[in-house]
């Protein structure tokens, strides 16, 4: 079904998503989603995108089950402000421009980034300044907002008091996604790889598809791709999600929720409420973590058919999909067993030292890319399990476990499900092994950048010395501790944080060893010390990199180097 909402100076398409079946009850939510910068009513006469409203979600807002599609002739000669000029706001200031709206791009930054992304929006017929945000949104008849801008900016509260619409690039891409089907993935920890894992499930199964969204990919050139994929697979961050209004995706999964970014929410009733969008369209089947207290809560609001994952097949919940005899099971889609779990990774693993470059995965029928797969730590609590393939670790299983619940709700076989997890191999600074020196293992696990992530990966081995530290985000340490403990050896802390980690260990596990370094090399020559035979040194910071390095990339490719440097 389609039509179009006549409104005074635009026209917006409508049509109808695929209704996904429902079980379980419904409970409405308190939590305002709405808040904080984001435009809810819109009064310009010039731009208004009107909705089509089904009921209520689980905050308490309604969402529409016929989601809007905005008529790309319709943005001909439309002034549109574009915020922030990094990887989405440049797609998306490019896409905007290609359908003749009158594009005007600011960024607070003045930098030679910020320079090089000018001038290619200037060939594009942007309009470009930087250096600092006006304070109002001018003519701008929209607004749409790169995810890291926060939405107590001056600049967006200005333009949501007026009135105007503020979107983020996901809620563009949404609205002109034609017929893409959208897997969508979003967590504090292990979204990446969740999002990986699902896409070559989906190649595997014979879907034209690609991952896309925070994964690197902008939506908005992934909805434009010629032709038009099947299926995306999307990962989604909280801050993408803050800025959506009517993103419907057929599947969404939530991993774990952690306190993350609770400055840029407002805190974490904020931050859970923006993940809880993913969920919002009663059509969405809502797939959440049985083994994660805080995913529950939302899920239990969720207006759509409910499915979990989990580690323990006889947990409460009990789960739908979870690891039952040594295999992997799905208990949701009647898909019985996927892959035994010491098969993860296993066809992709080659003997010797881990390079944390990616396998790939064969493109099943009509599929037209070889998509590479990558791992992260899951972020999800893990019991005694059978050994993992391909030093993927238990973790892993969790996001195995989420990846398969979409695939399956989009109808891939288990056999292809089975095959792509057989396939997948980490990727670098994502809980890749690195070296084996003298019996030990090197884990750079870099990406792990706060306390959630480092538990996880903690927790994926028996004996572990353990490097850590950085610039903290304003998180504390105890927890962490507290579950890293039974497998401490030892400790080697850096960064600007050591000391709030110091105190941590000190008053959870005063008996582990505990060395300080001054950079990267003399870490791992201190853990190489501390270390025994059967040990793994790891890398998990539990905090972010740029007290001492340019990014977490930087910090790992490091940490293998001083490892390497020392082989032979």
């Amino acid at each position: 079904m389609s039509g179009t909402v006549g409104i005074p100076g635009l026209q917006l398409q409508t049509g109808e998503d695929v209704k996904m079946s429902r079980s379980g009850s419904r409970r409405d939510g308190e939590a305002d989603i709405d808040s904080g910068g984001v435009a809810g009513a819109r009064n310009d006469p010039d731009f208004t995108p009107g909705t089509t409203t089904t009921g209520p979600t689980m905050t308490g807002q309604a969402r529409t089950e016929r989601t809007e599609i905005l008529d790309a002739s319709e943005l001909v000669g439309k002034p549109v402000l574009v915020v922030g000029v990094g990887l989405s706001g440049v797609a998306a200031a490019e896409a905007l421009a290609a359908r003749g709206a009158r594009v005007t791009a600011v960024d607070a930054a003045d930098g030679p980034g910020q320079h090089t992304a000018a001038h290619r929006l200037r060939q594009h017929g942007v309009e470009v300044r930087l250096g600092g945000l006006p304070a109002g949104h001018g003519a701008a008849t929209l607004v749409v907002t790169s995810p890291g801008v926060p939405p107590t900016t001056p600049l967006l509260r200005a333009a949501a008091a007026a009135g105007v619409p503020v979107w983020g690039e996901v809620e563009l891409a949404w609205r002109w996604r034609g017929l893409s089907r959208w897997l969508a993935i979003t967590g504090t920890n292990g979204k990446t790889t969740t999002t990986e894992m699902l896409g070559a499930m989906l190649l595997a199964g014979g879907r034209r598809a690609t991952t896309a969204g925070n994964i690197g990919t902008p939506l908005v050139t992934a909805v434009d791709a010629r032709p038009p994929y099947d299926v995306l697979a999307v990962e989604l961050s909280s801050f993408q999600l803050h800025y959506t209004q009517t993103v419907a995706p057929r599947a969404a999964a939530v991993l774990n929720v952690a306190p993350d970014h609770l400055d840029w929410h407002g805190g974490a009733a904020g931050h859970a409420a923006a993940k809880a969008r993913i969920w919002a369209a009663p059509q969405t089947v809502a797939v959440g973590n049985a083994d994660d207290p805080a995913s529950l809560e939302l899920l239990a609001r969720a207006p759509g058919r409910r499915i979990t994952f989990g580690l323990d097949p006889n947990g409460s919940p009990r789960p739908d999909l979870t690891v039952v005899g040594g295999y992997l099971v799905d208990r949701a889609f009647s898909g019985g067993r996927l892959i035994a779990v010491a098969d993860l990774g296993a066809a992709g693993h080659s003997p010797g030292r881990g390079s944390g470059a990616s396998g790939r995965v064969a493109a099943g029928r009509g599929a037209s890319v070889d998509q590479a797969v990558r791992a992260e730590p899951g972020g999800l609590a893990a019991s005694p399990l059978p050994t993992v393939g391909a030093d993927l670790g238990p973790h892993n299983i969790a996001n195995a476990l989420a990846a398969a619940a979409l695939a399956r709700a989009d109808g891939v076989d288990p056999a292809a499900i089975g095959a792509a997890l057989a396939m997948f191999r980490p990727g670098a600074h994502r809980n890749a092994t690195v070296g084996l020196l003298r019996g030990v293992r090197y884990v750079d696990d870099s990406k792990a950048t706060n306390p959630h992530a480092a538990a996880s990966s903690l927790r994926a081995y028996p004996s572990v010395v353990w490097i850590a530290g950085g610039l903290n985000k304003g998180l504390e340490f105890d927890d962490l501790v507290v579950t890293a403990r039974p497998t401490l050896r030892a400790v080697v802390l850096m960064g600007r944080c050591a000391d709030e980690i110091a105190a941590a260990l000190a008053r959870h596990a005063p008996d582990v060893p505990v060395e300080r370094a001054g950079g990267m090399d003399d870490a791992v020559e201190a853990a190489m010390k501390l270390a025994a035979p059967g040990d793994t040194v790891l890398l998990a910071p539990a905090v972010a990199s740029m007290d001492m390095f340019r990014d977490y990339a930087e910090r790992g490719d490091l940490f293998t180097a001083a490892v390497r440097a020392r082989e032979g």
